[in-house]
Order: structure tokens, then C-alpha cells, then sequence
């Protein structure tokens, strides 16, 4: 068993993948004879990750097994060098049963040695593209681009489908130009039915043929993010970019950068340490992460610990946890703290230059707009030094005094704080400062500290761009530039650290991490898989305008990831016990459920079936309805994978009238008539805690007074969660680990809880499944 795992991940299986094929005997001898056999061609090392996975995909999908050999060969001698050409090879075979294989046919008919030039590609490209002009002209972005990768692939069946997909894309940019805004903008038609269904059809088709996640648009992230590239400034040209000051001194700061950066793209992504990552910062960890990632370069991970008074240990875990769960690894993790002795230097120079100034006004004086300007505005530079010195070294109560930088900035906001002083030790420098810097402050600074190339921020920013390439070249430092996006909003949520807070306090949940909130946290406990999310965020756009999306669109990114990765266990939240009376009382038999069903070669997992079982109470009616399917006195229904069709004999009640028990016979499902339905049942199960969670607010916008006048609090659903403490699951989820998913067969998506015990495993709903609401 060692050897064939040792096998197995050596052609390039994780070693989980190769866990699972072991499962699987007929898989296992497969794969092992075709490895074994390229192996002879190439020596022991020679197979390497490409050709494992085709004959990894070959042993999977042959059903001949006589081929094996055959298929192995071709593989091991790069004759079948893709999965579109293994894909032909499996039709061939599959149609030419009978020997010998005319080779000539085979390799024909499987496009081997046959060379796609890049020049015919784009010939067919263009030729698509003409044929098409006329409309992609007047639709623009909005055109089906599909249908060019559809057209373009059947001109050059061998062709690379990613390298016509982006000489589609390059040439639809040279036609049409960037996207405007009215291209970015959702084209909403009324449709039937009938023509929404053709919709999402044509969709999942596109997904088919690119081969990656597809959003509206028919883009991945991270071809969205390649593509923002293009409207985004090169290393090195920040003075390009519209807005941008350059002063007499901007290009030998630049060309210093550049010699740091080596021309790299640069991004940050700089959280607060004072509470959880929610679904928007997902957005931003995409774009920021992703943006560098998309065009070969590198992502800080930047701690904004400008505040003591609300920064906790665990929220810099948390942070870190949350960015390595969606998939990224920062570059390096560094903090604003780091720089707090060059940001106190740079602010003295600031003063210095006359730019900054010691103010004595109350901080109720300087909220709102319009603030009269500080009588201490024009106070003498070496006065403000002395004060700034004495606030440093704790002479001014909280309060008293704070440092302002002598600029109006783009909301009309006068003089912003650059200082401020706090009594408060600090996490990581303890009591070495009273005086801690502002966002506004600190922000651009450390982005010019890192060589930021990009500042990627949301749209609120925006305000604040001038702000702060005036610090930076007020300063004399080098100066990134700063790029807005739009925020991502989820309804039927509230996602404000106060907020959230006031809820954990007045135990309407219990705590940042309860799965009914839309923090990072809460949906990774409930089951959601970061992929998940980083689809949603793919699906969602990377656009300048602000969104606001209902949870139904992550849902149903949440479905697709979980419908191929989550295996199959049976699972029954309300039993009723069935009695089968004509099997004999110790009657034990091993069931053989597929992990998986539409791909059994991922493996299968047994579980017992007895003369008692249980069924859902819902799977059974005593009084026969219109259009019920499953079980009633007068009608027998099929058990899933047991292979057999029950029929009620007796229904057993208790003294008030309600059913606790049925008595049936059951027969084998291959010689009783076909049933009308087939349920999922249990038995010798394990008991669990189920929790089920619905949307914790009622209404779509709870911090909308005109929709909730009484404040989010009063919009609470009191159905939001409901626990059931002893539904029965089937043996196959014994050895779970925290956060492993399961599809609980016709009942939904669910995840083990971290409060799971060894004596009492702890169940969250992820989702329900996705099914036709008018099915009984």
C-alpha cells in the first residue's frame, strides 16, 4: 500500500488525491499498470506531472480496460499530449472495440503531431471576428464573446483553448478599446423562462471551453485583473497617471524605486487590527493580492496599528488566517508600528518645511465641514518643533494638543491630524509613544516606505488621493500612486466592527465567528470554501462602482465548489424509525455509497444497513396527495444504494396519535416495479447536533432607517438559527476533521463545527441544495 501511495504521488497526485484512489481498487490497479508501464518507456523518474495527470484522467475514464495498455503507450510516447486529445483517444476506442487499432485512424482521429501555429490562430480569430463585427460593434462588451471562443475552436479543433481565448480577448480590445462605463454596466432585459434557462446554459458551456472561473463577463480574476492592467500606470510611469503631481524631484525618486523594486509591481493590503475581515475585504484581498499576482508581482501584508485603544492580539491572527485561507501569501507581513520612529522623524521635517503646525483646538471643534481655520495655524515653526517635542514626551494631557498638516483636502476637509496623543501602550512598542500618527497621515507614507507601485483603495478614498500626493511631496519622498475600486455590499447583513459588537454584546450571536454573520470567519465556520468566495469575487467584477449584491449570487458560487468537493453521506434530521419485518433480526449488510456519484472514480464509502433504519418524517404521509412521490401505505419507495424497494405493512403510533414507527417489507429494486422516488435513510448512525441558519435579518437593508425605523437590532429573524440535537448520520463521517464538507444526500451542504466533540460531532448548514421549489 506504502509503495502504490509512493507510486502515485510521485506522477504529481497530492498525497490526499492518492489517499482517495487507493479507495478505489479498480482505479488503483488501473492507474498503477499504466504508471508502471510509461514508467518502462521513461525510467522510474521520467513521468512526470503532465503526463501523471493524463494517465490519471486515462485510468479514470477508460471503461474498456483492454485499452489500458494501448492508451499508457500513446500517453508514455506524447503522442496524447492534452486532455482534448485523451479526450478523443477514449471516443476512438470506445467506437473501435474490435482489434487491431488502425494507428493511422487513431492518430487522425486525436490530432497527433498536428502544430497549431500562433499566425493561424489569429487568422481565425479575425476571420471570427469579422464575421462578427457588425454586432460586436453595436453590443460591445456585452456581445456573447462565447460565441468567438466557440466559433475560433471549431475552425482550429487542436488549438490551445487558452491561447485562442486570449488572442480573442487582445483582438476584441484593438476593435472595441477599453471598457467604458456603460460597458461595465449589467444589461438587464426582461426574458422568459425558456430563455433564462438557454442563458445559463450558454454560460456553463464558456466555463467548459476556457477552463476557468468565468464571471458575468466571460472573464476570470485573473484575466479581469491582466486587463486592469492595461488602464493602470507601468512600474516605474506613476507620472502618467491622470492626477499625478510631479514635482521638480519626481523622477529621480522614481528611478531610486525602481532601482529597489527592480520594476515589479508592487501592492498592499492594509487592515485595521481592531476587528474581523468581512466578505468586502475579500474584495480587496483579491484585487490587491491578485492584481500583484495576475502581473508577476509582490503583496504586503500591511498592519494599519495606528491605534492602540482598540487593537487586540487576536485580530492580527485572525487577519493573517483569513489571507492564507483565501489562497494568498504576503510577500512580507509588516506593520505602521515599524516605521513609528521615521514617521516622527518625517513629521518634524514636515514641520520644518512649514507644513505643519501644533493646534490646540478640541477634537468636537474640528468634526464636520466648515471648521473655522486653527488660531495656532500660523503659529512659528520653531515654536510648533518645541510643542510637537513636548507632546512626544507626554507633557500635554489627551486632548490638548495634536499636530495639522496645512492642506485642504478634496471633501473640504481643513488641516487633517497628523498626531494625536494617546495614553495607551501599544501592542508591540508598549509605552515607547504617547503620540501616535492618523491614517491620513501614516497611509502614504508607508506605502512610499514599501515602494508601493499600486495603492489599490475602495471608492471612499477617493477624498483623500490629493491628500496624499501632497504629504509625499511635501515630504520630498517617493510618491505610488493611488487607484480606487468599488466596494463590495451584501444585503440582508450588516458588516460594521460597531455593529457587529453590539450584536456579540446583546447575544444575538456569539461571536464574530457565528456563522450567520458575513465576516471571514463566520463563513469559513459555516462551510463556505475560499475558493468560493474568490469566485463570488470573480463573478462580482472588478469595477469602480460601488456593488451591492444579494447573498444568493455567493450562494451559488458556494454550490458549484461544494458540488464537486464535498462527498456524499447520508444524513436524517427528523427520524422515524422503520422496522424491515421480513429480513432476520441480526440481518447486517455493507452498502457501497459513492462519494461522488456523477464521478465514481473518486471513491466510495461503506455503510451498514440493518432490519431497523430510519427515514426522514417528511419521506412519509399516511394519507396519500396529489402528487407525492415517496412513501405512503399505498405506495413502496426506493432506498438509496441499498438496492431495495419498501413497502409499509403497519403504521405504529403513539397515545396521541402521532406515527413513531413504521413495519415494512422490502424487496430487491431489481425485481420490484420501479418506484417513484428513492430516499436516503440510516442506520446504526451516528447521533449529532444540526444547526440550521437562515438570514439574520428580515428585511434587505437592516441599517436602513426608512426600511427598519427601530434600528438594525429590531430586525432580527428569530427563526435564524435552529438546532436539532439529535439527527442520526450515517458511519462515513467518523473521522471528520474541523471545517470538512458534506453533501448530507436531498438535504443540503454541511460542515463540521469546531465545537464537535469525540463523543458528539457538531454539524453547521452550509446551504440547502438547489432544488426545483415545486417538487413534493
Amino acid at each position: 500500500m506504502a509503495d502504490t501511495l509512493t507510486l502515485f504521488t510521485s506522477i504529481g497526485l497530492s498525497e490526499q488525491k492518492a489517499k482517495e484512489t487507493l479507495k478505489n481498487e479498480a482505479l488503483s490497479c488501473a492507474l498503477k499498470d499504466a504508471v508502471t508501464r510509461a514508467q518502462h518507456i521513461h525510467g522510474p523518474s521520467g513521468v512526470d506531472k503532465a503526463m501523471g495527470t493524463l494517465l490519471y484522467s486515462m485510468a479514470s475514464r477508460l471503461k474498456d480496460t483492454k485499452r489500458l495498455a494501448f492508451l499508457s503507450e500513446s500517453i508514455a510516447l506524447r503522442k496524447i499530449c492534452t486532455e482534448l486529445q485523451l479526450a478523443a483517444a477514449l471516443d476512438f476506442v470506445k467506437g473501435h472495440p474490435q482489434d487491431p487499432i488502425n494507428q493511422k485512424e487513431f492518430e487522425e482521429a486525436c490530432g497527433v503531431g498536428v502544430v497549431i501555429t500562433p499566425e493561424q490562430i489569429e487568422d481565425a480569430v479575425e476571420s471570427v471576428i469579422k464575421k462578427h463585427k457588425e454586432q460586436l460593434l453595436k453590443e460591445r462588451y456585452h456581445f456573447n464573446m462565447g460565441l468567438l471562443m466557440g466559433e475560433a475552436r471549431s475552425a482550429l479543433k487542436w488549438a490551445d483553448g487558452k491561447v485562442i481565448k486570449n488572442e480573442v480577448d487582445m483582438q476584441v480590445l484593438h476593435l472595441l478599446g477599453p471598457k467604458t462605463e456603460a460597458d461595465l454596466e449589467k444589461k438587464l432585459k426582461p426574458q422568459k423562462v425558456k430563455d433564462v434557462k438557454n442563458q445559463v446554459q450558454v454560460k456553463k458551456e464558456e466555463v467548459a471551453v476556457n477552463g476557468e472561473v468565468i464571471t458575468g463577463e466571460g472573464k476570470s480574476l485573473m484575466e479581469q485583473l491582466r486587463g486592469e492592467a492595461l488602464k493602470f500606470h507601468k512600474a516605474g510611469e506613476n507620472y502618467k497617471t491622470e492626477g499625478y503631481v510631479v514635482t521638480p524631484n519626481t523622477m529621480a525618486l522614481i528611478k531610486k524605486h525602481l532601482e529597489i523594486s527592480g520594476g515589479q509591481i508592487r501592492t498592499r493590503f492594509p487592515p485595521e487590527p481592531n476587528g474581523i475581515l468581512h466578505i468586502g475585504h475579500a474584495k480587496a484581498i483579491n484585487f490587491n493580492f491578485g492584481y500583484a499576482k495576475a502581473n508577476n508581482g509582490i503583496c504586503f501584508l500591511r498592519y494599519d496599528d495606528t491605534n492602540p485603544e482598540k487593537e487586540e492580539e487576536k485580530y492580527f491572527t485572525a487577519i493573517k488566517d483569513m489571507v492564507e485561507w483565501l489562497g494568498y501569501k504576503p510577500y512580507a507581513i509588516t506593520h505602521a508600528s515599524d516605521n513609528f520612529q521615521q514617521l516622527y522623524e518625517l513629521a518634524v521635517e514636515l514641520i520644518r518645511k512649514g507644513h505643519a503646525y501644533v493646534c490646540h483646538q478640541k477634537g468636537e471643534e474640528l468634526k464636520g465641514h466648515n471648521v473655522p481655520s486653527s488660531p495656532w495655524r500660523d503659529r512659528p515653526i520653531e515654536e510648533s518643533l518645541v510643542l510637537f517635542e513636548r507632546m512626544k514626551k507626554g507633557v500635554f494631557a489627551e486632548g490638548e494638543a495634536t499636530l495639522r498638516m496645512k492642506m485642504v483636502m478634496e471633501d473640504g476637509k481643513m488641516d487633517p491630524v497628523a498626531y494625536r496623543i494617546k495614553y495607551t501602550a501599544h501592542h508591540r512598542t508598549g509605552d515607547e509613544w504617547c503620540i501616535y500618527p492618523t491614517y491620513d497621515y501614516t497611509h502614504c507614507l508607508c506605502d512610499s516606505i514599501e515602494n508601493i507601485t499600486h495603492s489599490l483603495c475602495t471608492k471612499e478614498f477617493q477624498a483623500r488621493r490629493s491628500s496624499y500626493y501632497w504629504l509625499c511631496n511635501a515630504l520630498d519622498v517617493y510618491c505610488p500612486v493611488q487607484w480606487e475600486y468599488g466596494r463590495l455590499n451584501l444585503t440582508y447583513t450588516v458588516v460594521s466592527k460597531r455593529k457587529i459588537i453590539k450584536l456579540v454584546e446583546t447575544g444575538v450571536v456569539r461571536d464574530w465567528d457565528d456563522p450567520r454573520l458575513f465576516t471571514l470567519t463566520a463563513l469559513r465556520r459555516r462551510g463556505f470554501p475560499p475558493e468560493a468566495i474568490n469566485n463570488f469575487c470573480a463573478r462580482v467584477g472588478v469595477t469602480v462602482s460601488q456593488t451591492t449584491t444579494e447573498p444568493h449570487l455567493l450562494e451559488s458560487c458556494v454550490r458549484e465548489v461544494l458540488n464537486d468537493a464535498a462527498p456524499r453521506a447520508m444524513a436524517v434530521l427528523e427520524p422515524l424509525k422503520v422496522t424491515i419485518t421480513n429480513l432476520p433480526e441480526k440481518s447486517w449488510l455493507n452498502v457501497s455509497v459513492p462519494d461522488f456519484p456523477a464521478n465514481e472514480a473518486k471513491g466510495s464509502h461503506t455503510v451498514p444497513f440493518t432490519r431497523t433504519i430510519f427515514i426522514e418524517q417528511s419521506d412519509f404521509r399516511e394519507v396519500m396527495e396529489k402528487g407525492y412521490k415517496r412513501l405512503t401505505p399505498e405506495q413502496p419507495v426506493g432506498l438509496r444504494h441499498a438496492g431495495y424497494v419498501i413497502s409499509v405493512q403497519k403504521v405504529i403510533k403513539d397515545a396521541q396519535g402521532k406515527v413513531v414507527e413504521l413495519e415494512v417489507n422490502c424487496c430487491s429494486s431489481d425485481t420490484a416495479e420501479k418506484p417513484k422516488a428513492f430516499i436516503h435513510w440510516v442506520s446504526e448512525p451516528l447521533v449529532c447536533e444540526v444547526r440550521l441558519y437562515d438570514r439574520l435579518f428580515l428585511h434587505k437593508h437592516p441599517e436602513d432607517p426608512s426600511e427598519v425605523p427601530n434600528g438594525f437590532l429590531s430586525d432580527i429573524n428569530p427563526n435564524s438559527l435552529q438546532v436539532i440535537s439529535s439527527a442520526l448520520v450515517d458511519t462515513s463521517v467518523k473521522g471528520a476533521k474541523v471545517f470538512d464538507k458534506f453533501q448530507f444526500e436531498r438535504v443540503g451542504y454541511f460542515s463540521l463545527d469546531p465545537d464537535s466533540t469525540t463523543d458528539k460531532l457538531v454539524f453547521n448548514r452550509t446551504l440547502t441544495l438547489k432544488e426545483d421549489p415545486g417538487k413534493i
